[in-house]
């Protein structure tokens, strides 16, 4: 303590740390968006609408989401000519409109290249009025596993709405 000697301090440097979605936000771009709750009404929304599509071409589904399998639902057609065809296992990523980006998790990715033809991407985009445009599907979305230690993927929304299959 005979060392400590009390005087004004003296500031060596200094940083002005802004958040990016604020900067965003100020010049009216469509950001990832922070809001929790809005991002599960999104998701949520993104569901219902892959799941009403595949009631509608006569499947039976299995919102299997919460087990953590890699995928969020599974569409099981009915019987053709007496044997039932291979299920498929569609992953939902739901977009507020005006994003740019989907990020996709490592586990979806390597179930994805695992399953080949068995394996659905849905994208649904949700504007903020809730209307829903899509679902859009794609079969094999994916070309290469992650490194190891990566744990999600950002793709580009448009590269991916271009390879829509139309079913």
């Amino acid at each position: 303590m005979r060392h400590v000697v009390s005087s004004t301090p003296v500031v060596m440097d200094g940083a002005l740390l802004i958040p990016q979605g604020l900067l965003a936000q100020r010049k009216g771009e469509t950001t990832f968006c922070a809001d929790a709750l809005a991002r599960s009404r999104v998701e949520q929304i993104a569901m219902q609408a892959v799941t009403e599509t595949e009631r509608r071409l006569g499947h039976e589904v299995i919102d299997v989401s919460a087990e953590k399998c890699g995928w969020d639902i599974t569409a099981r057609p009915p019987k053709q000519n007496g044997k039932l065809p291979e299920d498929r296992h569609i992953e939902v990523k739901g977009r507020a409109k005006g994003q740019t980006t989907i990020t996709v998790s490592r586990n979806e990715i390597v179930y994805g290249l695992n399953q080949k033809d068995k394996f659905w991407l849905a994208i649904v985009l949700v504007d903020e009025q809730e209307r829903v445009e899509g679902p859009y599907y794609l079969q094999n979305p994916f070309s290469l596993e992650p490194d190891f230690g990566v744990a999600s993927v950002n793709y580009d929304l448009q590269e991916l709405l271009s390879k829509v299959v139309r079913l």
